[in-house]
C-alpha cells in the first residue's frame, strides 16, 4: 500500500463575516476541516464597534479548534481574510502590528473581515507561528490611466472581488504551464455582486466594481447619475436609505422581487417574459462590460474567465459566451472558494514561491 506522507504545512484559515465566523484547517491543499459559527443578532448586539468583538470571535475560534482537536503548536501558518486596510497590493502581507493599529483606528471602513487579522496576530505572538493576510479587500493596483475620472476629486478603485478572480486567474495560469505574469486574461465575478477585472503583466491593472458596472441579483450597478443625484436631493431618500437602494435592494430584487437566479431561471421556464428580459439584460451588461475591458490591452486577451456562484448557470455563461467570444475565449469556473484560496496563498509563502509584504500604517489615510 501507498504510504501517505505527512503533510508539510498546517494552516488556520479564518474569515470573518459579518453575521458568520468562518475557519478552516488545511494540511497541505487538504481541508481537515471547514466551519461557519452564525452569530445572532443578539450576541452581536453590545459590540458597539467591529474591533469590540475581537475577544469574542478570539475565543470561538480557539474552541473550535480545540474540539477538532487540533492543537495549536501543530499549526505551520495562519491566513486571513484581508481587513479594510488603506488600498494594498495583492498577494500576501505578513500581519504585523502597523496592521493591527491600521484596522483598530484607521480602518476604511466597519467590516468584520478586520477582526480576522486581530485574531491572527495575537494567535502569532503567542505561539510563535507566522501569519499574513491575502489578496485582501481593498488590493488596488489600477494602472494610472484607469483611475481617472472626469472629477479630480474622484478616483476609479479596484476594491472588490479580488480573492475570488486572482485565484481564477492563476487557476488558469497553471493550467496552461504558464506563470501568471504570463497571461492577460478577463475575470468575471458572478454573485450577489458582479465585477470584472483585467489581470495583466502580473497585476489586476483594470477593475469594473459592482457600484459602476452591471446590474446583478441585489446591487442596481451603474445608473443615470442625473436622476440619482436628484433622488438624493428630493427630501424623500437618505444616505442609509439609498445605500440600501443600490446595494440590497437594487438589480433582480427590484425587478423580480428576488436574488435568487434559479427562481428567475424557473419563471422564465415557465413562460415569464420579463423575468426574461431582466436576466438577458444583466447577462448582457456583463458581456458588455467584459469587452470595456479589452481596450487597455488593444483587445489581445488570452481568455476570459467566468467565476462565482452564477457561473453554475449554463443559461447566463453561454448568453456571454455568445456574446463576447469575438475576444477570446471562455472558461468557466464556477464557485468561489475563498477559504481553498487562502490556504492556497498562505502556501505558496510558506513554501517560497512568493514573498510576503510589509504593511506599514497610515495615520491619515485618504483613498
Amino acid at each position: 500500500l501507498p504510504v501517505r506522507r505527512e503533510p508539510m504545512e498546517k494552516l488556520l484559515i479564518l474569515n470573518p463575516g459579518s453575521t458568520s465566523t468562518k475557519l478552516a484547517v488545511f494540511e497541505d491543499e487538504e481541508p481537515l476541516f471547514i466551519e461557519s459559527i452564525v452569530h445572532t443578532p443578539e450576541e452581536l448586539a453590545p459590540f458597539d464597534r467591529v474591533a469590540d468583538q475581537y475577544e469574542f470571535r478570539r475565543e470561538l475560534v480557539v474552541k473550535t479548534l480545540r474540539d477538532h482537536e487540533v492543537a495549536m503548536e501543530s499549526l505551520t501558518g495562519i491566513v486571513s481574510r484581508g481587513g479594510l486596510l488603506t488600498p494594498i497590493q495583492a498577494g500576501a502581507y505578513e500581519v504585523n502590528d502597523d496592521m493591527v493599529w491600521q484596522l483598530k483606528n484607521r480602518p476604511q471602513n466597519e467590516h468584520a473581515s478586520n477582526v480576522g487579522a486581530m485574531i491572527a496576530r495575537a494567535l502569532s505572538k503567542e505561539y510563535h507561528i507566522p501569519a499574513f493576510i491575502y489578496d485582501g479587500i481593498t488590493v488596488d493596483e489600477l494602472t494610472p490611466i484607469n483611475k481617472i475620472t472626469g472629477l479630480p476629486i474622484l478616483r476609479r478603485k479596484g476594491m472588490g472581488h479580488n480573492l475570488n478572480t486572482r485565484a481564477a486567474a492563476m487557476r488558469y495560469a497553471r493550467e496552461q504551464g504558464k506563470s501568471y505574469r504570463d497571461i492577460t486574461v478577463i475575470v468575471a465575478h458572478l454573485g450577489g455582486g458582479i465585477s470584472v477585472n483585467l489581470h495583466h503583466n502580473g497585476r489586476i491593472e483594470d477593475f469594473i466594481s459592482d457600484e459602476e458596472g452591471g446590474f446583478s441579483p441585489e446591487r442596481s450597478g451603474g445608473l443615470p447619475m442625473f436622476d440619482v443625484i436628484k433622488m438624493c436631493f428630493d427630501g424623500e431618500e437618505t444616505y442609509r436609505t439609498m445605500m440600501n437602494l443600490v446595494k440590497r435592494r437594487g438589480g433582480l430584487m427590484a425587478h423580480l422581487g428576488t436574488t435568487d437566479s434559479r427562481e428567475v431561471e424557473k419563471m422564465i421556464q415557465d413562460g415569464d417574459e420579463h423575468a426574461k428580459l431582466i436576466y438577458d439584460a444583466m447577462a448582457l451588461n456583463i458581456a458588455k462590460n467584459i469587452a470595456k475591458c479589452a481596450p487597455s490591452v488593444k483587445g489581445k486577451v488570452d481568455a476570459i474567465l467566468l467565476t462565482g456562484g452564477i457561473a453554475y448557470s449554463r443559461y447566463v455563461t453561454e448568453y456571454i459566451r455568445e456574446h463576447v467570444a469575438f475576444i477570446a475565449p471562455v472558461v468557466v469556473y464556477a464557485g468561489e472558494d475563498e477559504m481553498l484560496s487562502l490556504a492556497l496563498g498562505g502556501l505558496r509563502v510558506l513554501r517560497g514561491e512568493e514573498t510576503a509584504k510589509t504593511f506599514v500604517k497610515n495615520e491619515n489615510p485618504g483613498y
